[in-house]
């Protein structure tokens, strides 16, 4: 039987020019924040969006995950219903734009819940339940959850479609449940081809936890609106606020990358015919 070689990725031999020229750029922009009065006053207005914005993404991601990997045991049931029903959110929630979802949680979800919760369970509670009390944080991260999970659910899907059939029934063979079987022979091989495009959904994630600035969430760029807006330096403070995701996105691509090559070298003397 004719094996067929993984093709190599021209790209991977490719001097990185464009590395290059990011890390002048990032070096010329890092100078300025240190010898520039202006730029270092709105770097420090800005690095204090940082926390913020790593929270909500870190919380999303992490809710998402465990929502996606749920919905894709849902499209891969025995249960027609289920199936269907998994289908039918992951359809919708990769239909709906992101900035369109975070305005429908936080202003249609949000204030429909609470006056469900009031009418099923106010006469138990000592006050009735506002809108308000649901901060805007919170409602971002929902909607980036909500969202997140339909598209973090195809990548466990496919993760778990690669592990060939018969390692499943092996595993079966030797008396395992449908749990262990998915916690200790098939997840374990998915993950090799889960975790790189999992890492984009979380790279990804953090740039669109920029729209969280719409629900006036003090994030980055909420900071950033906000001090250019008073200030009218709208160039200086774009550069940083462009600089700093730039600065993480990029380190975090290139562990990625790092990260892939990695697992192709492990998998090839795994199998050495691949």
């Amino acid at each position: 039987m004719t094996q067929h070689k993984q093709q190599d990725d021209p790209s991977d031999s490719d001097f990185p020019w464009w590395l290059v020229v990011t890390l002048l750029i990032g070096a010329w922009l890092g100078y300025r924040i240190v010898s520039d009065d202006l730029y270092t006053e709105v770097f420090g207005i800005l690095v204090k969006g940082i926390g913020v914005t790593t929270f909500v993404t870190v919380t999303a991601f992490t809710l998402a995950s465990a929502l996606g990997l749920l919905l894709a045991a849902a499209v891969l049931s025995p249960w027609l219903v289920v199936r269907q029903c998994a289908r039918f959110y992951i359809e919708i929630m990769r239909g709906i734009p992101m900035l369109v979802l975070l305005f429908y949680i936080a202003f249609v979800a949000a204030p429909g819940l609470v006056t469900l919760a009031n009418a099923l369970f106010g006469q138990w509670m000592d006050a009735p339940l506002r809108t308000r009390d649901f901060s805007l944080m919170w409602r971002a991260i929902a909607a980036l959850t909500l969202g997140y999970s339909a598209f973090i659910a195809e990548v466990f899907r496919a993760g778990i479609l690669s592990v060939g059939r018969g390692q499943s029934e092996a595993a079966l063979s030797l008396g395992l449940t449908p749990f262990s079987r998915f916690r200790y022979v098939i997840f374990p091989q998915a993950f090799r081809t889960i975790l790189p495009p999992l890492g984009n959904d979380f790279i990804a994630m953090i740039k669109d936890s920029a729209l969280v600035s719409v629900l006036g969430v003090a994030d980055i760029t909420q900071l950033g609106k906000i001090y250019a807006a008073g200030s009218f330096r709208f160039m200086e403070t774009y550069n940083i606020v462009a600089y700093i995701y730039l600065l993480v996105t990029i380190v975090l691509s290139l562990l990625l990358r790092r990260l892939e090559s990695r697992l192709r070298q492990s998998q090839s003397q795994i199998d050495p015919g691949s």
